[in-house]
């Protein structure tokens, strides 16, 4: 079972990789939100994946969940300040 997880960890680096891609080089502010968001979603799955992996789940959910809701928070913080903007 490790061994499948070892193989989906690798296959959401390489998502968060293209969401990188994306992030720097997207054409509008809205590609790359999107691009933060994915990489955002990504982290806290990979995050949960990696506590499986090394045999201790319940320390990496906490993790995974304080992290994603920072993320939360900072995504409401950006769209309020994107949402005042004339764009």
């Amino acid at each position: 079972m490790k061994i499948i997880f070892i193989i989906v960890m690798f296959g959401i680096v390489l998502i968060i990789g293209t969401m990188l891609e994306r992030l720097f080089h997207g054409p509008t502010i809205y590609d790359r939100m999107n691009g933060l968001g994915v990489i955002g979603a990504d982290t806290i799955l990979l995050l949960v994946l990696f506590g499986y992996v090394d045999g201790r789940p319940d320390m990496y959910v906490d993790i995974a969940i304080s992290y994603a809701m920072m993320g939360f928070i900072g995504s409401v913080i950006v769209a309020k300040y994107l949402g005042g903007k004339k764009l």
